[in-house]
């Protein structure tokens, strides 16, 4: 067992920094242990147009808590949301989820961030520690799908169930994949450091997911606007 586990890096200097991360860190390690049904990398690729279709099927829930139309949705407008949806948070959840999605710094949460933040609620809403998320329920069948599909793809890269991604662990993902291609090491780098936003050589749930947002066509830019 411990071979196994050895050959990946431990996050030893890897400690959550705020209360929010250490939830979801802890919620991957308890969900890893179901196991993925993920097989390789190329199987998560294969997801990106369906998944992409049900994060734009969003579009019209985000328009709809946006009540001025600016491209974000504000705090109190997060609030609405999440009482619309009847997703049950205290004000220091919704206070936590809002600073950790707003990563623009635009004092509210862009559609991509929007995505990131229902994700996590979705992940952390089985949490045994915190009560009030256990009580969330989305009422939306094919979104939870999708979500559940990021968590399966999460577990598929942590081969250590740790909670968190490292290099190793990328490059590992994706050598099942290209069986030893020359190029599988340049790709997984790659991969890795679009995820690793904060370069501290592990990638966290949240950080994932913005990666993934980005590599299925959701741009930062996105405001939730209609395609023409």
């Amino acid at each position: 067992m411990g071979s196994a586990v050895g050959k990946y890096e431990s996050p030893r200097d890897c400690v959550p920094e705020t209360k929010l991360e250490a939830k979801m860190v802890e919620a991957m390690i308890q969900r890893a242990s179901k196991g993925s049904i993920i097989r390789s990398f190329d199987s998560i690729i294969l997801k990106f147009p369906k998944i992409d279709d049900s994060f734009r099927n969003c579009i019209s829930t985000f328009q709809q808590f946006d009540e001025d139309s600016n491209g974000i949705i504000d705090r109190r407008e997060l609030k609405k949301c999440f009482d619309g949806l009847e997703i049950l948070l205290t004000e220091e959840e919704i206070d936590d989820l809002f600073e950790a999605c707003d990563i623009s710094t635009a004092m509210g949460v862009k559609f991509n961030e929007f995505i990131v933040l229902l994700s996590l609620v979705y992940l952390l809403r089985d949490d045994p520690t915190a009560a009030v998320f256990a009580k969330s329920q989305f009422g939306m069948p094919k979104l939870e799908e999708t979500f559940e599909s990021l968590v399966d793809a999460f577990v598929f890269l942590d081969k250590n169930k740790d909670g968190y991604v490292s290099k190793s662990e990328m490059v590992s993902a994706i050598h099942e994949t290209t069986s030893g291609e020359r190029s599988s090491g340049r790709i997984a780098m790659k991969r890795f450091e679009e995820m690793d936003w904060d370069k501290n050589g592990m990638v966290n749930f949240k950080e994932f997911l913005f990666a993934f947002t980005r590599w299925v066509g959701l741009g930062e830019n996105e405001d939730g606007e209609e395609e023409e």
